[in-house]
């Protein structure tokens, strides 16, 4: 029996209810869009990380002995904790042209156009088939779509090119930067402050590998390399996070920080983290030595993903442009789960509804002219892979 049809404002209502937030399981919506689908006779393959908590879906509709073109995007949410919200970030409102609710533009509302065009993929009698991969995980590291990209490289038949719904302004987006974050780790020796010079502060040696990650951050803006294709078009280096120290009288035992690059083509971010590494462990841990020998720093990697850079002349390129109907393409500095899809061989761009200034954002929103853009070019997509 056929689900019950949906516009695209009422799926995109049924997900923002989800709590996707993703320290939450994502397997509430996973279960409903696996049943939805169900009821259109599409069957979905569930990916599960580890704890059984979270499943990325794949499912094809249409022939499964060639590939196709796949829509994809993550189910996961950024959190609303000490945000401003003027209406429950759960529950979508409209107002004044615009839908808001967490996820919205990031990246629930292309998912919900998607499902939303499903009774027309399913009727279409399409030649070429329509593929769908949701993820979980992404906003933590791009973390969750792996496993299913793990499977899907070795598969016979895969899609011949894949569109990541993030918001582009229903811009054709080619590339994006990489990334690559670390949490540095400084180990001191703690002492009464009043004998500061027989300990080895953390904090103060933190301090200095910190100017040192500013100063590779000024010659990246002074020097480059520059892609003047990016709206910050050179490569970021970028200090989020610090915390150490127990009271100002004890010398520090332990300080942590996290750094970020997120980099340009041609730019190979080992380069910089070795540069960050040798200064800390060549410049200041002998100093740290010579008054505690167990003294000196660690570090373990929070995340990284590959940076996106698709030809223009790429089939998948100049069929995105076809249906969003756009004359050229854009860069975008953030990073998504394109660059590994591509890595897998399937040639990979972004376009989807909303902007990326309405993302993370209290009172998230996404105009709705732009998902009726999204619903033109999934009707486009239809008319296509039905010929």
């Amino acid at each position: 029996m056929a689900s019950s049809k949906m516009t695209s404002q009422e799926m995109m209502r049924r997900l923002i209810a989800f709590d996707t937030t993703s320290r939450n399981s994502n397997l509430q919506l996973i279960d409903f869009v696996r049943d939805y689908l169900d009821g259109y006779g599409v069957k979905s393959l569930l990916v599960h990380d580890d704890t059984g908590a979270k499943a990325n879906l794949f499912a094809t509709i249409g022939p499964e002995d060639k590939g196709g073109i796949c829509l994809s995007g993550h189910t996961d949410v950024v959190p609303v904790d000490g945000q401003d919200w003027h209406s429950d970030p759960w529950e979508m409102i409209e107002k004044d042209g615009r839908l808001f609710g967490r996820g919205v533009a990031d990246m629930k509302g292309f998912l919900a156009v998607a499902l939303a065009a499903v009774p027309k993929f399913a009727a279409a009698g399409l030649k070429t088939p329509i593929h769908l991969l949701f993820s979980h995980d992404e906003e933590v590291g791009c973390i969750g779509v792996r496993k299913a990209l793990a499977l899907m490289k070795d598969w016979d038949v895969k899609p011949v090119g894949c569109i990541v719904g993030e918001p582009t302004g229903m811009q054709v987006t080619t590339a994006h930067k990489g990334k690559k974050s670390v949490r540095c780790h400084v180990h001191g020796h703690e002492c009464h402050s009043s004998l500061a010079p027989q300990g080895v502060n953390a904090v103060e040696y933190a301090a200095e590998v910190i100017a040192h990650l500013k100063r590779i951050s000024r010659r990246m803006a002074e020097e480059g390399p520059f892609d003047p294709d990016y709206d910050v078009p050179y490569t970021t280096v970028h200090t989020g996070v610090i915390n150490g120290g127990t009271a100002l009288n004890i010398v520090p035992k332990d300080c942590h920080f996290d750094f970020e690059f997120r980099y340009v083509p041609g730019v190979d971010p080992e380069e910089l983290f070795d540069d960050v590494r040798g200064f800390a462990e060549r410049n200041l841990q002998p100093e740290m030595n010579r008054i505690s020998p167990e003294t000196g720093f660690s570090w373990r990697e929070l995340s990284a993903f590959p940076g996106l850079n698709t030809p223009l002349d790429a089939e998948i390129t100049t069929t995105a442009k076809s249906l969003a109907q756009v004359n050229g393409t854009i860069k975008v500095a953030y990073g998504t789960e394109a660059g590994l899809i591509q890595n897998i061989g399937i040639p990979t761009v972004i376009c989807g509804p909303g902007h990326i200034a309405q993302a993370h954002k209290p009172d998230e929103y996404v105009d709705i002219a732009q998902i009726k853009q999204c619903d033109a070019f999934m009707d486009r997509l239809v008319e296509r892979l039905s010929e």
